[in-house]
């Protein structure tokens, strides 16, 4: 079973973020990313633990080693994204502040959905700005 900090990593490299665009992320130093990653630190305040996993895509659990899954899938980019599309689609994720409604944030599996949506739309705008 992998350990916490390497699956940070596998997840951060996966979704092809560098230490310092998660600690931007998460608004912390990337020393404290090295340290996760490395097993230094090995507890992480659960607000910062569930930011973490919004960030990349998993929950929780699969960060802690209660599950094995990492579901919810990474992000999938159509055939035609060039290096640049990519890299400003994770740009417009990692920018993204917490989803509120009513003043309130909402939970994590509401902003997953609301990430789906952003995810479809941000593809079908890039396509038919190609197209013109």
């Amino acid at each position: 079973m992998s350990s916490l900090g390497e699956r940070i990593k596998t997840l951060r490299d996966k979704m092809g973020f560098t230490q310092d665009d998660l600690a931007e992320a998460l608004d912390m130093n990337r020393a404290n990313i090295s340290n996760y990653e490395r097993g230094i630190i090995t507890k992480i305040p659960s607000n910062i633990l569930s930011r973490l996993a919004d960030v990349l895509n998993t929950n929780a659990d699969y960060l802690l080693g209660r599950i094995d899954d990492p579901a919810p899938k990474a992000y999938s980019f159509p055939s035609w994204a060039s290096p640049e599309d990519i890299r400003d689609f994770k740009k417009m994720l990692l920018e993204d502040g917490p989803i509120m409604f009513d003043g309130v944030p909402i939970n994590n599996e509401d902003r997953q959905k609301v990430l789906r949506v952003m995810e479809a739309m941000f593809w079908d705008i890039k396509d038919k700005n190609k197209k013109k």
